[in-house]
């Protein structure tokens, strides 16, 4: 059954690509003259760069190198190219569609045709070629956002007098997710991300999920995890499993980043420093991807002092009332990229409770993070890569 599901999956999916690129391939085939030299070169390109991505794909599971890199380098430019390329196209297509019933194109456009076509052709390829660069430019500069919460367990006197030993009346964490370590992640870019998070010198570092993109194959061959040894807080650094860790195959990941000092959180919660509780659960997707079933919520935290506050790391930001139902002060989640490349962040505004950002829900202090990598093209327009600083006050009565 779970095959069924992956086959109708990838047939939707590159049926849907197929059909996207022959839009645009069209488009700019009747933008250029007949019989030009133009044409030619326009349809070679065209195919090289619409085959870059799932020729790269499937290669890279038999061979790394620079060639392979290079070709899901490009595709995945790609990729964020035909999101623009199909955007100006509808524009355009709907602006002759109005003329019909209202005239807003003038006549000296119409009158010669043929050059208003290739003057649109170079115009929207220029605009798309600079969207891509401005938007991949942005990548690369993150934004620390800094929040001060307050978190208050909800016990009774003798739950409360039980925490006083070496409690803390603070605690600094600093969040990512969703770094997407591999084919596109730069070396240099992974040492930036952890000295700047180090640099903040957190109590805690929470990695929310999709730490791996995928297949760890690439990120092994690049010894990426080298870079995330070097993550350092006195309290530790833990993880818990995102979408992608399952795409790619839960238990060479998990282990992978086990073995690079990043202590998961799977379906259970561990007491930090007596002073407040750190609840993991695995990614939602787990039944898709295994065929089991995650633990619920009320199991994670039956054996947990409701005197002490309690965080919780989720992937994907859903069921935030019953988070809130369960006992859990903060809820801490990644996932959306806020859509990443904009106008995507108007359907995550429309899917998920909180998109982005901080906010809360039924008492419960929520926050959901942009992401600090990217998936598919290596772009983001719209928002910024982020390092989430929280600073919380921890209180006992």
């Amino acid at each position: 059954m779970r095959t069924i599901s992956f086959i109708i999956f990838y047939t939707i999916v590159l049926t849907l690509y197929a059909l996207i690129n022959y839009y645009i391939f069209i488009r700019g085939w009747q933008a250029l003259p007949a019989g030009s030299r133009g044409r030619s070169i326009y349809v070679a390109l065209f195919l090289f760069l619409s085959l870059t991505y799932i020729a790269g794909r499937i290669l890279e599971r038999y061979w790394l190198g620079p060639p392979v890199n290079f070709l899901v380098w490009t595709g995945s430019f790609w990729l964020g190219a035909m999101i623009y390329f199909v955007l100006f196209l509808v524009a355009i297509d709907f602006l002759r569609l109005a003329n019909l019933a209202i005239p807003v194109i003038p006549n000296a456009w119409l009158a010669n045709i043929e050059r208003t076509r290739l003057v649109l052709f170079y115009g929207v390829t220029a605009a798309v070629l600079a969207i891509i660069v401005a938007a991949h430019i942005n990548t690369r500069f993150i934004k620390v956002n800094e929040i001060d919460i307050s978190l208050s367990g909800k016990g009774t006197a003798s739950n409360v007098r039980e925490a006083e030993d070496n409690r803390m009346e603070r605690v600094t964490i600093a969040l990512i997710s969703d770094v997407h370590l591999g084919s596109l992640t730069p070396k240099n870019q992974i040492n930036r991300i952890v000295t700047r998070v180090n640099s903040l010198n957190p109590d805690i570092i929470l990695l929310a999920g999709d730490i791996l993109d995928e297949d760890v194959g690439p990120v092994i061959h690049r010894d990426l995890g080298k870079a995330i040894e070097n993550l350092y807080a006195p309290l530790g650094v833990y993880g818990v499993t995102g979408n992608h860790e399952y795409i790619g195959g839960i238990d060479e990941a998990a282990e992978y980043l086990m073995s690079h000092g990043i202590e998961l959180i799977r379906d259970s919660v561990i007491k930090i420093n007596n002073s407040f509780y750190l609840a993991g659960r695995e990614d939602i997707t787990i039944n898709r991807f295994s065929g089991r079933n995650r633990k619920s919520l009320e199991e994670i935290l039956e054996a947990t002092d409701s005197g002490l506050p309690v965080i919780l790391m989720d992937h994907q930001p859903f069921n935030l009332g019953k988070a809130a139902a369960a006992g859990v002060d903060l809820f801490v989640a990644g996932h959306t990229h806020h859509g990443q490349l904009w106008p995507f962040n108007l359907i995550t505004r429309m899917v998920y409770e909180i998109s982005r950002g901080p906010g809360v829900v039924d008492g419960m202090k929520v926050y959901v993070s942009n992401g600090i990598g990217t998936w598919g093209p290596p772009m983001r327009l719209g928002s910024r890569p982020e390092i989430v600083l929280i600073r919380a006050s921890l209180n006992y009565s």
